[in-house]
């Protein structure tokens, strides 16, 4: 037995473009290029004539003279990438970031909750595409190589899944190029041996491709193309923050409902620091409004905490500051974030009494929830009301 296809490589598409056709809706079904004089990014359509990322820029305006050029803007490309990893990790807690725009993420162990590891791409896509507005296209496999190339095949904005028993039939005929670390170099000194697919490259014994390609180089790529990877999703890089938000569509939403959604939102996320016996100093508040517009508000708490009391009443203070804002622009998106964390033990709390009755109230949420599921207890407030679109709740661990 291989094991479960269920290891997903998360890719925005073009993600500096998709962010400027996204933010400037006169840009959408363009050609749009980033960058002046070296091509940052390119939009897909500008891709179709031949435009690629790193090409000088009078080569990208005599293969697309049409297209529109724009200056990059990276605390945008940056701030979308915040939103979109806070859905990876609000999807499954091991999450191996790769880059500013790609990561992959193991599923495997949430099917009784989740479901398959289709079903939770299918939703982390639409999560990404309604609650950050970009697309993203996903490859889920065994392996975390065939994972990275299922969801370049799958581009754009698409989604394939290679089941173990498809491995071979999937990977074989691809062209070389697609091995993770094939070059233009490198191909072209399999080109010149007349090998053109992994399939070809298979065929090979691993020392005659060490001895083609070097002894580091060559063993790396025999062993990708027998489908040899044997690396697991990495998650020991400590993560400084966790946070969630939700999409809230375009219609008003009430003081109250918006009040029952943090709450939501922050018990969720105490509940994680807790499981990973981590405090928080700093919380975060984000907000997009109707007119595509983002504000942002924080607040440091005094002594470090993980108490959901304590959380949440920061978070209400900055939303009801926000609330002028609201009321005037409307409001389609809310998220929290709780950054500055560091572990549980590291802080002596100031109140003993105090924080003991809060530890013990969210110890016993905390039982029940673990037991019956997180639906099994709400707070009063949130009885009899639908607060919209909320995500799925998964199991944390570390």
């Amino acid at each position: 037995m291989r094991g479960e296809a269920s290891v997903l490589h998360a890719d925005l598409d073009a993600f500096y473009a998709s962010v400027e056709q996204r933010d400037a809706p006169e840009l959408r079904g363009r050609p749009v290029i980033v960058g002046g004089g070296v091509v940052l990014a390119a939009s897909y359509e500008a891709k179709a004539r031949g435009v690629r990322t790193a090409m000088g820029g009078r080569q990208a305006h005599d293969l697309c003279p049409d297209a529109v050029v724009v200056p990059p803007r990276m605390d945008a490309y940056s701030e979308a990438s915040k939103e979109v990893f806070a859905i990876f990790r609000d999807t499954t807690p091991l999450v191996e970031g790769i880059s500013i725009d790609e990561a992959f993420l193991e599923v495997g162990g949430l099917r009784r909750i989740a479901g398959t590891p289709e079903q939770i791409a299918v939703r982390l896509r639409e999560r990404v595409r309604a609650e950050v507005g970009l697309p993203i296209s996903v490859g889920i496999a065994r392996t975390k190589f065939l994972a990275k190339v299922a969801s370049a095949v799958s581009k754009p904005d698409g989604l394939l899944v290679v089941e173990p028993d498809r491995e071979e039939a999937f990977l074989l005929p691809l062209p070389v190029e697609r091995l993770w670390g094939v070059g233009a170099v490198t191909a072209e000194k399999l080109h010149r041996l007349g090998i053109r697919t992994v399939g070809q490259l298979a065929e090979l014994e691993s020392d005659a491709t060490e001895r083609l390609l070097g002894k580091a180089t060559g063993a790396h790529l025999h062993a990708l193309a027998r489908l040899r990877d044997p690396r697991p999703v990495d998650t020991t890089r400590r993560r400084g923050s966790i946070g969630s938000q939700r999409a809230l569509g375009s219609r008003p939403r009430s003081p109250e409902e918006l009040d029952v959604i943090l709450t939501q939102i922050v018990d969720r996320l105490a509940r994680r620091l807790r499981d990973r016996d981590r405090v928080c100093r700093t919380v975060v508040l984000r907000l997009r409004f109707g007119d595509f517009t983002r504000a942002t508000r924080s607040h440091t708490v005094g002594p470090p905490t993980d108490r959901t009391a304590v959380l949440l009443a920061v978070a209400r203070a900055l939303l009801d500051g926000a609330q002028p804002l609201i009321s005037e622009r409307g409001i389609t998106l809310i998220g929290i974030s709780f950054s500055k964390l560091d572990r549980g033990d590291s802080v002596q709390p100031e109140l003993p009494i105090d924080w003991d009755e809060g530890a013990r109230l969210d110890a016993v949420l905390d039982a029940v929830h673990d037991r019956f599921g997180a639906a099994s207890v709400a707070r009063a407030a949130q009885l009899g009301r639908d607060p919209g679109v909320s995500a799925p709740v998964l199991p944390e661990h570390e």
